[in-house]
C-alpha cells in the first residue's frame, strides 16, 4: 500500500517530493530503487519534515502509536492518515485536537502480493477509498486528503467510522472467519485432498481467503472486536433457522432463506455498475494449457464481445479448469456462445440473477 501510494504520489499527482521511513532498512533501499520514494529517511521525524501530507502504513495494531507519533512530528499545518482496516479504535484513541487533521483511511484495493516490490502506480485507480473523519475534523485537512486521493485516481468516499468498522466486519471480516472454519472442518474428513481437487467452484470461492496472514488478521478480528462479535451472532442466528428447519424438514421456511438471500443478492446487484437482470454467465471447461485464456478473449475481442467480469475455477493439470465470463444481455450471451462453440468449446450459460 504505502509503496503504491509513494509512486502514485509521484507518477499521477505530480508530487516532487515523497519521503519514506520503515524500520527495515531493506524495505527502505527498495523503495528507493524502485522510485516509490525520493528520499529514505532515517527516522520518523525526518520524514514528516515538512511534509503536507503523512501516510502511516503499518499494521492495524501499531496505527494509533505511529499516528500520534507523525502527529507531534509533523509541521501543525500536516495532515495525517492511515490505510489499515479498522477505523473505530483509531479515531477514539484522539483528541479533538488530534482529529482535526488526523482522518482516518481505507483503501478497498490490493491484492494476494504484498511488499515494495509488488507496489504499482496504478493501484489506486477507480478503487473505492473510504474516508473516515471523526466529530472534530478540519475542514480544510478533509479536502487536502479528498483532493489528494482524487489526484491519484482514487474514488473517495465519507463514512462514519463505526459504521465503516461495522460494514467492514460483515462483508470482509466475517467472510475470513468462515473461510478459516469451512477450511478447517472439511480438512478434517478422510480423502479431503482428492475432495478439494474436484470440489466445485461454490467451496473454492468459499474458502480462497481462508489462511491469510495470520499476523494481519489476528490484529483485525482484535481491533473490530465488537463489530465482529455483533456480526457473528447475528450469522449465527440465520443459522439456527436454518438448523431448526432442516431438524422440522420444513420445506417452505428453508425455501423462505434462499428466497431472502436471491432478493438481497439481487438488491445489491442492482445498486452495482451493472444491471443485475441483464448480466449473463458463460461457463467453459478449458485444457491446462498455455494461451488458452488468451484464444479465448481474443475470439471474443474480435467479435466485438465485451467481458464485464471473469473467474477461473482450476482442478489439476490434468483436468484443466472451467473459465466463467460475464456479459451484459441475452443477445450478448449468445453471441459469445456460438462464438466459442465455433472453437470447439462446450459452453453453458445463465442468467446472473434468475427468476425460479
Amino acid at each position: 500500500m504505502g509503496g503504491s501510494l509513494g509512486l502514485a504520489a509521484r507518477e499521477r499527482a505530480a508530487v516532487a517530493e515523497v519521503r519514506g521511513y520503515s524500520q527495515t532498512q531493506a524495505t527502505l533501499d527498495l523503495a528507493l530503487e524502485r522510485g516509490a520514494v525520493t528520499a529514505a529517511c532515517g527516522s520518523l521525524e525526518e520524514a514528516c519534515d515538512g511534509a503536507d501530507l503523512v501516510f502511516v502504513c503499518t499494521p492495524v495494531r501499531l496505527v494509533v502509536k505511529h499516528v500520534r507519533a507523525a502527529l507531534q512530528a509533523a509541521a501543525p499545518h500536516a495532515v495525517v492518515t492511515d490505510v489499515g482496516s479498522t477505523k473505530g479504535p483509531l479515531m477514539r484513541a484522539l483528541s479533538p485536537s488530534e482529529q482535526r487533521r488526523c482522518i482516518g483511511g481505507h483503501p478497498l484495493c490490493g491484492s494476494e502480493t504484498a511488499g515494495v516490490a509488488n507496489a504499482r502506480a496504478s493501484l489506486y485507480q477507480g478503487a473505492t477509498y473510504f474516508v473516515t473523519p471523526g466529530d472534530h475534523v478540519d475542514a480544510d485537512a478533509y479536502q487536502v486528503l479528498y483532493g489528494f486521493l482524487g489526484e491519484i485516481g482514487a474514488r473517495p468516499v465519507a463514512v462514519d467510522p463505526e459504521e465503516h468498522d461495522r460494514v467492514m466486519a460483515v462483508v470482509s471480516h466475517l467472510p475470513h472467519v468462515l473461510a478459516n472454519v469451512l477450511m478447517s472442518q472439511a480438512g478434517q474428513h478422510a480423502g479431503a485432498r482428492d475432495a478439494l481437487l474436484s470440489a466445485g467452484p461454490s467451496f473454492r470461492d468459499l474458502t480462497r481467503i481462508a489462511g491469510s496472514n495470520r499476523r494481519v488478521w489476528t490484529d483485525i478480528f482484535l481491533d473490530n472486536r465488537a463489530a465482529l462479535l455483533a456480526s457473528l451472532a447475528q450469522f449465527q442466528e440465520g443459522l439456527q433457522e436454518v438448523l431448526e428447519a432442516l431438524a422440522a424438514a420444513d420445506a417452505p421456511r428453508l425455501s423462505d432463506t434462499i428466497v431472502r438471500a436471491r432478493e438481497q443478492r439481487e438488491r445489491m446487484l442492482a445498486a452495482g455498475s451493472l444491471p443485475a437482470e441483464d448480466l449473463y454467465r458463460i461457463m467453459i471447461p478449458v485444457p491446462d494449457r498455455p494461451g488458452v485464456f488468451s484464444e479465448v478473449m481474443v475470439a471474443l475481442g474480435d467479435a466485438g464481445i465485451n467481458v464485464e467480469d471473469l473467474a477461473m475455477h482450476h482442478m489439476s493439470p490434468e483436468l484443466g479448469g472451467t473459465l466463467t465470463l460475464y456479459v451484459l444481455g441475452q443477445e450478448v450471451c449468445r453471441r459469445a456462445s456460438h462464438v466459442l462453440g465455433a472453437r470447439g468449446y462446450e459452453v453453458t450459460t445463465r442468467r446472473e440473477v434468475d427468476a425460479e
